[in-house]
């Protein structure tokens, strides 16, 4: 490569020889950057979703490629963001496939100082024991008065702001056939 051609290679001299100086045009363009493209153009499918954080319903569209996702972006079709989202919203994607994200179930046991790794179906199974045995222990099918009232108040549910509309309300749904009346959710309070 001759002198000439790596000088003219140079963006700042093609800025000054074009009188682009503040470098607004194709003249801080290198043959690199013409070739980037968005990671989003090879997607397969573009997915529409909603951010799981504030239960505000922010739309995002999830670009996935051979079953993993690419990027998720904000939705500019959501009447409620148009297409913004807040930084806990744009982090989803760290929130998903991020490498610090713990991918097993930690469990300390009853009096102990150390947390240790177990299964994710031992720790369901743990999890519906403690329920159904609370639940059966303080069920009440009528109040002190006689009235019927179907309930436990051995057990409440509060729900995350992680969780997305149709999480919340499949919860809703299960603790109520429980019988559970304590149900909230963080996002409200």
């Amino acid at each position: 490569m001759k002198f000439r051609d790596l000088l003219n290679g140079w963006p700042v001299l093609r800025q000054l020889t074009r009188g682009d100086g503040r470098a607004l045009g194709d003249t801080a363009m290198t043959a690199r950057s013409r070739s980037l493209e968005p990671r989003t153009k090879s997607a397969d499918a573009v997915v529409k979703s909603i951010c799981p954080y504030c239960a505000v319903g922010c739309g995002q569209e999830v670009h996935v490629r051979d079953g993993r996702i690419l990027d998720i972006e904000g939705d500019p079709d959501s009447p409620i963001s148009r297409g913004r989202l807040c930084p806990k919203g744009a982090a989803t994607f760290q929130l998903v496939t991020g490498t610090q994200r713990v991918q097993q179930v930690l469990y300390r046991r009853p009096g102990g100082t150390e947390w240790e790794p177990i299964p994710l179906e031992e720790a369901m199974d743990r999890v519906a024991e403690r329920v159904k045995r609370t639940r059966d222990a303080t069920f009440e099918m009528t109040d002190a008065k006689g009235d019927r009232v179907r309930r436990t108040l051995g057990l409440a549910h509060l729900g995350g702001a992680t969780l997305d509309n149709e999480e919340n309300y499949l919860l809703k749904k299960l603790f109520s056939a429980l019988g559970v009346v304590q149900v909230e959710n963080q996002a409200r309070i």
